[in-house]
């Protein structure tokens, strides 16, 4: 790391006092400390498919994608379906088994079909699956008879149904997405609580995922994350109105954590 160190601090301090005024020089450091922060982080992180990329003894090209692609995920926001395809929701629950995902894919895609969104997660023994495809109108009818009839699938108990893109003009336009992402000691209720309170502010869920996880205090915490819009303009007057109200939620549910960030 210290060859990282080097080829960051020393043009940052020639650059401090060289050029920065008085007043300047304490917030130049702070914000080289916090690129230097997030380079360490991702040289040293998770990603074991470029570690000895990211391991290198200076930031890389592998270093600086990790860090992209954290921005990617912060920024990014759901899209609409494609209106020249043929759209299925297809859904399945059965005993848990090695090899449901790829069967399920590799269906889909022979017949011509396109994942777009899925969830699918083991529920005990249980596997469940909900999944939405795209696919052209000539090729649907064959795509669900090939995943009701494959053997391997069976059972899953496969179940689809079409789905029918939002017709303009029926519903408001959307123009600002947000991403509310909450922890909180788990107890019933939270949920009900948390989106009732998006409900109140006007806001359609369109995504929202929900996990029970042990914290570092040994606690169960309970984790909503969910992506919502609203046809609302939300002026910085507003938004400090949700946070608000977020906080006042977090007070009365004693959450850890209550992240609101905003998606264009």
């Amino acid at each position: 790391d210290l060859a990282a160190l080097w080829k960051i601090w020393v043009p940052s301090t020639f650059l401090n006092f060289a050029f920065m005024p008085m007043w300047a020089r304490v917030p130049w450091v702070a914000g080289t400390s916090l690129v230097w922060t997030i380079i360490l982080s991702t040289m040293r992180g998770g990603d074991v498919s470029h570690k000895d990329d990211i391991e290198a003894p200076f930031p890389t090209g592998s270093t600086l994608t990790l860090v992209q692609e954290g921005l990617d995920d912060i920024f990014a926001s759901p899209v609409d379906m494609d209106p020249s395809l043929a759209h299925i929701c297809i859904s399945g629950s059965g005993p848990d088994r090695i090899g449901h995902v790829a069967k399920m894919a590799r269906t889909v895609a022979d017949a011509g079909g396109n994942v777009t969104h899925s969830k699918m997660i083991r529920l005990g023994h249980e596997f469940v699956t909900l999944m939405h495809v795209g696919i052209e109108h000539e090729k649907r009818g064959d795509l669900i008879d090939s995943l009701r009839n494959e053997k391997d699938l069976k059972l899953l108990k496969i179940r689809a149904s079409n789905l029918t893109r939002r017709q303009t003009g029926s519903y408001a336009h959307s123009v600002v997405g947000l991403k509310i992402h909450v922890v909180g000691p788990d107890r019933p209720g939270m949920l009900a609580d948390i989106t009732e309170k998006i409900a109140q502010r006007s806001m359609s869920i369109e995504d929202i995922s929900t996990e029970i996880r042990r914290g570092r205090n040994g606690h169960r915490d309970f984790v909503v994350t969910a992506e919502v819009v609203t046809s609302i303009k939300m002026e910085q007057e507003n938004l400090d109105s949700l946070v608000a109200e977020f906080q006042v939620l977090k007070e009365e549910l004693n959450l850890s954590v209550v992240d609101i960030r905003v998606q264009m």
